[in-house]
């Protein structure tokens, strides 16, 4: 069994040194999807509602959300991020949401992809929520990740 990294010897919570770590390229990309009605989708694509154009909104704030993680995220590391880029696109029942970050760094940007769909996520509930309350956000996930001493990674 593996050891959480984040947890020492006594069991106390510790944030990992990373400043023995080669700065490599690392990359990860997330996804999620929020679920709605086909009124809220129509109104979210059209770039009308009352709050504007909720998708351009939405992806800016997932942009900042992945620079703001380690303020959020108490042991991530504050990183320098080379690339944020948010996509949120229409799909069946909703809006699809995809970050992909990439950095040049000594430890991975997972956490900061994962929170750039979160935000954005919350972000489109938040515009769209006069619309329909009942929206769900769900298979917020890493879909894969380069770089770093434990190498590649790919959702199965």
């Amino acid at each position: 069994m593996s050891r959480l990294t984040h947890i020492d010897e006594t069991g106390r919570a510790r944030m990992v040194d990373v400043s023995g770590k080669a700065a490599t390229v690392r990359e990860a990309v997330a996804e999620g999807f929020l679920r709605m009605a086909p009124d809220t989708l129509t109104l979210a694509l059209s770039g009308e509602g009352r709050k504007g154009d909720v998708r351009a909104v939405a992806e800016i704030a997932g942009v900042m959300a992945a620079k703001k993680t380690a303020e959020l995220i108490p042991m991530c590391h504050p990183l320098a991020l080379s690339k944020v880029e948010v996509r949120v696109e229409p799909a069946e029942g909703g809006l699809s949401v995809s970050a992909r970050v990439k950095t040049a760094g000594p430890t991975g940007v997972e956490m900061e992809a994962l929170t750039a769909v979160s935000v954005t996520c919350l972000t489109l509930y938040d515009m769209l929520k006069a619309a329909e309350k009942g929206m769900v956000i769900e298979a917020v996930r890493l879909v894969e990740k380069t770089g770093g001493k434990s190498g590649d990674w790919k959702a199965g």
